[in-house]
């Protein structure tokens, strides 16, 4: 039977996925290009033919949370909601995409990404950026429309909105889920809500 082959875009993806499955079974620690060959099938040469090594493959895995970040503002930008309730769904999208593969702030808050490597610093504040400005353009639309308050500028309401999920997602991380993040994101809302909703 011929072996079944994939464009390089396709194996690109797989590579990335095979490594955050990684981080999420075994840490940061546990990534290398052996380990991620083995788990798309391959031999470790054809992973290098994609990747030079194993910073590279951060870069994709880093990369693949930024595009599923982006997928979930997407879906919730084109649904015919309020703006507050954009951002509440905003909210439960990001938080159980966190929830779903711990390898995320794993992958986020590694020595790789923070440990004094600046091209990895500057690839994960391009990926808060991008939630910054996409949750700024919803609060803008609020704003406009009169549910939002208009006294506090938009980015520092998006900056405020990340503070619901970032520390609560570490101390999730580091209890190994015994920290009940749902439920945090669920009373925090509540408070984000009643400091930024234009009073009736």
């Amino acid at each position: 039977m011929t072996k079944k082959r994939f464009g390089t875009a396709v194996r690109h993806d797989q590579i990335a996925e095979a490594a955050l499955d990684i981080v999420r079974s075994d840490g940061t620690r546990g990534l290398n290009v052996a380990e991620v060959a083995k788990r798309v099938g391959l031999v470790p040469s054809a992973v290098y033919r994609h990747f030079k090594n194993k910073s590279e493959i951060v870069d994709a895995v880093l990369a693949l949370i930024q595009k599923r970040l982006n997928h979930n503002y997407e879906c919730v930008i084109q649904r015919d909601l309020e703006p507050l309730e954009k951002l509440n769904l905003l909210l439960t999208e990001h938080v159980a995409l966190i929830c779903s593969n711990n390898a995320i702030p794993r992958m986020i808050f590694s020595e790789e990404v923070i440990g004094g490597m600046p091209e990895k610093q500057q690839q994960l504040y391009g990926i808060i950026r991008d939630v910054i400005r996409n949750v700024s353009s919803v609060v803008v639309d609020g704003q406009k429309k009169g549910s939002i308050r208009k006294d506090i500028p938009a980015e520092n309401i998006a900056v405020s909105f990340l503070g619901m999920i970032q520390p609560a997602a570490i101390i999730w991380s580091l209890s190994d889920g015994e920290f009940d993040l749902a439920q945090h994101s669920k009373n925090a809302w509540t408070l984000f809500l009643h400091a930024i909703q234009c009073s009736p």
